[in-house]
């Protein structure tokens, strides 16, 4: 009970808010989401990377990222294949399951639990999902109707990762930002996290309940918040990860549907209804499961 009051329960508050907001003012939420996306969260980033000692630890990092996604995706292929479905359904189970909520939900959860250090290596980690969802989340999206082309032109659109490579050469030639200006990316910087999360819970309000195909979200919900943990603990028995980080990526593969997969699913009909329903479902599960989660890693 400790763990829920005094890590998840400010999360969850922060997205009630969101969420009731949404429902009684009916907020414009891409204006906010705009904001977020191209001034707020690239602060994040390019401070974490601007501070942070980018070592061996960071490649490992990614080799889970990458080992997750595809042992994701290979249980979605076997379970479809298995049951029969058609391509579109495959896609929405894949987009349902291989990407995570690290930004908006798993960040925050990381940082009352574990502290500023740890914080700094989910926002990493926050940085690598946003470009595999950028890449593998419009490919699956877009299967048959776009190509690799317009996966790499999102990569490019997105601000974080402009954030990333001005961070990584301004330590790589030790250049320093005058502590004014870094002040400023600071005040911009700490508002990024309450943003996101209060953007979670107005999109949350934005999913209308009834008509679940409940079989599928079932499923997708035991992979998103039971399996993708399981599998995240065996990737780092197999890496020699520093425990903190090792505890940041498992905490980090439990986290429910991410939000941003809804908004591909939705621009290219990729069975919508289903991602955005359980996006929805794994997000109050989650309640319970991370809670657990967290109790057991200590």
């Amino acid at each position: 009970m400790d763990i829920f009051i005094q890590v998840v329960f400010p999360v969850l508050l922060v997205f009630l808010i969101g969420f009731f907001v949404q429902k009684w003012k009916k907020i414009d939420i891409k204006a906010v989401s705009t904001v977020a996306i191209y001034i707020m969260t690239p602060s994040l980033v390019f401070r974490t990377f601007y501070y942070s000692e980018i070592n061996l630890q960071a490649l490992y990092m990614i080799i889970f990222s990458i080992l997750l996604l595809f042992s994701l995706i290979i249980i979605n292929k076997v379970y479809a294949k298995l049951k029969k479905y058609d391509r579109a359904t495959e896609s929405g189970l894949i987009l349902s399951t291989a990407f995570m909520n690290a930004g908006n939900y798993g960040a925050p959860i990381i940082l009352f639990a574990y502290g500023e250090e740890a914080f700094a290596y989910s926002v990493i980690f926050l940085v690598l999902q946003s470009i595999i969802m950028n890449c593998f989340g419009v490919y699956y999206a877009a299967r048959g109707k776009a190509g690799v082309s317009i996966a790499f032109r999102e990569v490019l659109k997105m601000p974080a990762t402009y954030a990333v490579i001005l961070g990584l050469l301004l330590k790589v030639f030790s250049y320093s930002v005058p502590p004014n200006l870094m002040l400023t990316v600071d005040i911009i910087a700490e508002a990024a996290i309450p943003t996101v999360m209060i953007i979670l819970g107005m999109q949350l309000a934005r999913i209308e309940w009834g008509n679940f195909e409940w079989g599928k979200v079932s499923y997708a919900t035991v992979v998103r918040l039971l399996v993708s943990p399981l599998i995240a603990v065996g990737i780092t028995f197999m890496l020699p990860l520093d425990p903190l980080i090792a505890k940041v990526l498992i905490v980090s593969a439990a986290m429910p549907s991410a939000a941003t997969i809804v908004m591909y699913a939705v621009q290219f009909d990729a069975k919508p209804k289903l991602v955005s329903s359980t996006t929805l479902i794994t997000t109050m599960l989650s309640i319970i499961t991370i809670t657990s989660l967290l109790w057991i890693l200590g």
